[in-house]
Protein backbone atom coordinates (compact mmCIF):
# COMPACT_ATOMS: atom_id res chain seq x y z
CA UNK A 1 0.00 0.00 0.00
CA UNK A 2 2.88 2.03 0.82
CA UNK A 3 4.33 1.85 -2.42
CA UNK A 4 1.43 2.67 -4.51
CA UNK A 5 1.20 5.78 -2.50
CA UNK A 6 5.17 6.67 -2.82
CA UNK A 7 4.07 5.93 -6.30
CA UNK A 8 1.14 7.98 -7.05
CA UNK A 9 2.57 10.94 -4.94
CA UNK A 10 5.64 10.73 -7.12
CA UNK A 11 4.05 10.54 -10.10
CA UNK A 12 2.02 13.44 -9.55
CA UNK A 13 4.74 15.78 -8.84
CA UNK A 14 6.56 14.79 -11.76
CA UNK A 15 3.74 15.90 -14.07
CA UNK A 16 2.76 18.78 -11.99
CA UNK A 17 6.92 19.89 -12.48
CA UNK A 18 6.71 19.31 -16.22
CA UNK A 19 3.99 21.58 -16.63
CA UNK A 20 4.54 24.68 -13.85
CA UNK A 21 6.52 25.90 -17.11
CA UNK A 22 9.58 27.77 -15.62
CA UNK A 23 11.55 30.49 -17.82
CA UNK A 24 15.19 28.76 -16.78
CA UNK A 25 16.16 28.67 -20.39
CA UNK A 26 14.57 31.38 -22.22
CA UNK A 27 17.70 32.53 -23.21
CA UNK A 28 19.80 29.96 -25.31
CA UNK A 29 22.77 32.13 -24.71
CA UNK A 30 23.56 31.54 -28.49
CA UNK A 31 23.97 27.95 -27.96
CA UNK A 32 22.92 27.00 -31.64
CA UNK A 33 19.71 25.48 -30.47
CA UNK A 34 18.18 27.78 -33.26
CA UNK A 35 18.85 27.28 -36.76
CA UNK A 36 19.21 30.45 -39.18
CA UNK A 37 18.72 29.56 -42.80
CA UNK A 38 17.81 32.36 -43.93
CA UNK A 39 14.39 31.57 -44.17
CA UNK A 40 11.88 34.81 -42.77
CA UNK A 41 10.74 33.81 -39.43
CA UNK A 42 7.87 36.09 -39.35
CA UNK A 43 4.46 35.00 -40.66
CA UNK A 44 1.31 36.91 -41.43
CA UNK A 45 -1.17 35.97 -38.91
CA UNK A 46 -4.73 34.84 -40.07
CA UNK A 47 -6.77 36.74 -37.01
CA UNK A 48 -6.54 40.27 -37.70
CA UNK A 49 -2.98 41.61 -39.53
CA UNK A 50 0.49 42.21 -38.13
CA UNK A 51 3.13 39.33 -37.72
CA UNK A 52 3.99 36.45 -35.75
CA UNK A 53 7.64 36.39 -35.01
CA UNK A 54 7.99 32.56 -35.47
CA UNK A 55 11.29 31.63 -34.36
CA UNK A 56 10.56 33.71 -30.40
CA UNK A 57 6.94 32.02 -30.60
CA UNK A 58 8.17 28.58 -31.04
CA UNK A 59 11.44 29.36 -28.41
CA UNK A 60 9.06 30.03 -25.85
CA UNK A 61 6.54 27.33 -26.56
CA UNK A 62 9.38 24.72 -26.45
CA UNK A 63 10.83 26.33 -23.09
CA UNK A 64 7.05 26.40 -21.34
CA UNK A 65 4.36 24.29 -23.00
CA UNK A 66 5.89 21.85 -24.91
CA UNK A 67 6.48 19.34 -22.24
CA UNK A 68 2.66 19.32 -21.95
CA UNK A 69 1.66 19.96 -25.00
CA UNK A 70 4.09 17.92 -27.44
CA UNK A 71 6.89 19.72 -29.38
CA UNK A 72 4.99 19.32 -32.60
CA UNK A 73 1.57 20.92 -30.81
CA UNK A 74 0.21 17.49 -31.01
CA UNK A 75 -1.06 16.81 -27.19
CA UNK A 76 0.26 14.62 -24.40
CA UNK A 77 -0.79 15.29 -21.11
CA UNK A 78 -1.95 18.78 -22.08
CA UNK A 79 -4.52 18.96 -25.23
CA UNK A 80 -3.68 19.10 -28.88
CA UNK A 81 -2.88 22.79 -29.97
CA UNK A 82 -2.42 22.07 -34.03
CA UNK A 83 -5.86 24.25 -34.61
CA UNK A 84 -6.25 25.87 -31.26
CA UNK A 85 -6.63 29.65 -33.51
CA UNK A 86 -9.76 28.07 -34.99
CA UNK A 87 -11.35 27.98 -31.27
CA UNK A 88 -10.00 30.63 -29.55
CA UNK A 89 -8.48 34.23 -30.48
CA UNK A 90 -5.08 35.49 -29.46
CA UNK A 91 -6.97 37.33 -26.58
CA UNK A 92 -8.21 33.99 -25.08
CA UNK A 93 -4.66 32.44 -25.58
CA UNK A 94 -3.38 34.95 -23.64
CA UNK A 95 -6.11 34.98 -20.76
CA UNK A 96 -5.63 30.62 -20.57
CA UNK A 97 -1.68 30.93 -20.49
CA UNK A 98 -1.88 33.75 -17.86
CA UNK A 99 -4.53 32.37 -15.92
CA UNK A 100 -4.96 28.93 -16.72
CA UNK A 101 -7.74 26.41 -17.97
CA UNK A 102 -9.31 23.22 -16.48
CA UNK A 103 -6.77 20.98 -15.42
CA UNK A 104 -3.84 23.54 -16.74
CA UNK A 105 -2.31 25.68 -14.26
CA UNK A 106 -1.63 29.50 -14.85
CA UNK A 107 1.97 29.95 -16.67
CA UNK A 108 4.11 32.82 -15.39
CA UNK A 109 5.68 33.93 -17.78
CA UNK A 110 6.24 37.61 -19.08
CA UNK A 111 3.31 39.27 -20.77
CA UNK A 112 5.47 39.82 -23.91
CA UNK A 113 6.12 36.26 -24.09
CA UNK A 114 2.57 35.47 -23.41
CA UNK A 115 1.30 37.79 -26.40
CA UNK A 116 4.03 36.51 -28.45
CA UNK A 117 2.71 32.37 -28.62
CA UNK A 118 -0.85 33.58 -28.16
CA UNK A 119 -0.36 35.08 -31.08
CA UNK A 120 1.53 32.20 -33.02
CA UNK A 121 -1.20 29.96 -31.55
CA UNK A 122 -3.90 31.81 -32.66
CA UNK A 123 -2.75 31.90 -36.88
CA UNK A 124 -2.52 27.86 -36.33
CA UNK A 125 -6.07 27.14 -38.07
Amino acid sequence: MKKKLMALLFGTALVLGACGGGDDNADNGGNGDTADNGADTEQPTDNGGGTVDTAAAEGIYKNNCSMCHGADLAGGAGPNLQQIGSKYSKDEIVNIIKNGKGNMQAINISDEDANTVAEWLASKQ
